[in-house]
């Protein structure tokens, strides 16, 4: 990939159809399961959610709760980081305990933010399962994470950044691979 070259991977309608063909499959899966929650992590993750709940919603009558989880105290860089993190409000108004959960998330990289997710859900209860979706799976995984619900897979090497931007924070939907250096560091869309 040239340097400071933005290479397009999805366009808004492209995103749209992902999240549609997640939903349904979301849904497909779990049509016998009683109890199923949404939970979105903090920040793309949780706009994601939203779309993913109100397309099964419609699709289906089915209203799916949703939660918003932080994972920032959870991470195992945080002793490491240079900056200082900013913890934001986690809120599950419903039990954890006995339910099907679908984490939601918008880069699926090494493993480690879905690991602190986990390790955080843990903490408000014991679900009967955790299933994983992504937006984008981008491999280069350092633990042994997949995703059960994936829009699409884009094998980038290590010095490259999947960018995924949404509408709610960044007024547009897109995804993108472009070279790591060539972002600035204050950079907050996609991947962690």
């Amino acid at each position: 990939m040239s340097e400071n070259k933005e290479n397009s991977v999805c366009s808004a309608q492209d995103v749209t159809q992902m999240l549609k063909r997640i939903a349904f499959e979301i849904a497909d899966r779990n049509s016998a399961s009683e109890k199923l929650v949404l939970i979105g992590v903090l920040t793309r993750g949780v706009s994601l959610a939203r779309r993913l709940q109100k397309i099964i919603s419609t699709a289906s009558g089915r209203e799916l709760p949703l939660g918003i989880l932080d994972i920032t105290l959870y991470r195992d860089d945080l002793s490491i980081a240079t900056h200082h993190p900013v913890v934001r409000k986690t809120e599950i108004p419903f039990s954890l305990d006995g339910v099907t959960v679908i984490l939601i998330d918008d880069v699926l990289y090494t493993g480690r933010t879905v690991r602190a997710a986990m390790d955080s859900l843990i903490d408000f209860g014991r679900p009967q399962s955790i299933q994983l979706a992504v937006l984008v799976d981008r491999g280069c995984h350092e633990l042994p994470i997949a995703a059960d619900f994936v829009g699409v897979r884009v094998p980038a090497s290590p010095q490259d950044r999947v960018m995924v931007r949404v509408a709610e924070s960044d007024g547009f939907d897109k995804v993108t691979v472009m070279p790591r250096n060539s972002i600035p560091q204050d950079s907050t869309s996609g991947e962690e």
